[in-house]
Order: structure tokens, then C-alpha cells, then sequence
């Protein structure tokens, strides 16, 4: 598997990846994270892709997923308060979100996250709650539970995750 930067010409692929995740979701107990918002919407794909911080991962020259990956310091408004735990500091930190394989290829989350990691040796995630699949990987991975941040986009809460 190779990782590069989003282009537009991703987009549709993108969206398509997206579509699969969320249905993908549901099947596997996690209706509410992605699905009734029809997440992520596309001009925020867009902005992810001007921006530098849209990435696709391939293999066999196939996009087989997607993410937001983002180095830096305190660059995650949402990770500025985190109840029932804390941060293990305030250095600089890479950021990954909108995780999501096409299901065709097994290992696209571990090589997305692992590929965040090796950028930034300090990694932080969140996830839903009922997202069971996200979390058993990033605890197979060696991510410590953190505590709970609260994003924006709805009112479940999020488990946060560091490496």
C-alpha cells in the first residue's frame, strides 16, 4: 500500500469510500456517527484537499482509502478540553480523522495509522463510542484511552485516543 496526498480528481472515489464507511457503520452497530449527517460532507473534502491534509491510500494504484491527517500544535480545537482524563502533554501532535477503506483491501486502517504515526511519533484519535471496530484496532496499535472530547458536529461523545 502506498499513501499520498488527495487530489480533486479523488473526490468522487472519496465520496464513494465515504458511502461504504458509513453503511459499513451501521452494519457493525454504529449508526449514528457518520450516518445521519451523511458525513463527511463534501465541501469540507474539499477545503481537507486545498489545504494539504486530504490523504488516500492505494495499492495496486487503486484508492482504497481515505483520511484527514494533520501535524502540529494545538491544531484540534476539540481536543482543547477532554473530561475524565487528560492529555499526556502539550507537546506538538499529528491528528487523525475521517478514517475510512473502501473494504476491498484488509489492513487499510493499521497502514493509514501507522503511516500518521511514523510522520509525527505523537498520534491522538477520537471515536464514537459505538465505533468498536476503530477502537479495538487503535488498543491493538498501542493507543491509550485518554478520556472524552466533544466535537461540534453532534452531541455524542468521543472517546480520545494517544500514541
Amino acid at each position: 500500500m502506498n499513501i499520498r496526498h488527495s487530489t480533486i480528481r479523488d473526490l468522487e472515489r472519496m465520496r464513494e469510500i465515504y458511502a461504504y464507511a458509513r453503511d459499513f457503520m451501521v452494519r457493525t452497530g454504529n449508526p449514528n456517527q457518520w450516518g445521519p449527517t451523511n458525513w463527511p460532507p463534501e465541501d469540507l473534502l474539499r477545503q481537507d484537499i486545498a489545504e494539504g491534509s486530504s490523504f488516500v491510500c492505494e495499492e495496486d494504484g487503486r484508492v482504497v482509502g481515505t483520511f484527514f491527517y494533520l501535524y502540529g500544535h494545538d491544531i484540534e480545537p476539540t481536543y482543547r478540553e477532554i473530561f475524565d482524563g487528560s492529555w499526556r502533554d502539550d507537546e506538538p501532535f499529528g491528528v487523525v480523522h475521517r478514517l475510512a477503506g473502501d473494504g476491498s483491501a484488509k489492513g487499510i486502517g493499521e497502514f493509514c495509522l501507522n503511516w500518521a504515526f511514523d510522520q509525527s511519533g505523537h498520534l491522538r484519535v477520537d471515536t464514537h463510542g459505538d465505533n468498536k471496530v476503530l477502537q479495538n484496532l487503535l488498543e491493538k496499535l498501542g493507543f491509550e484511552r485518554r478520556g472524552t472530547i466533544f466535537v461540534v458536529e453532534d452531541d455524542y461523545p468521543r472517546i480520545a485516543y494517544e500514541k
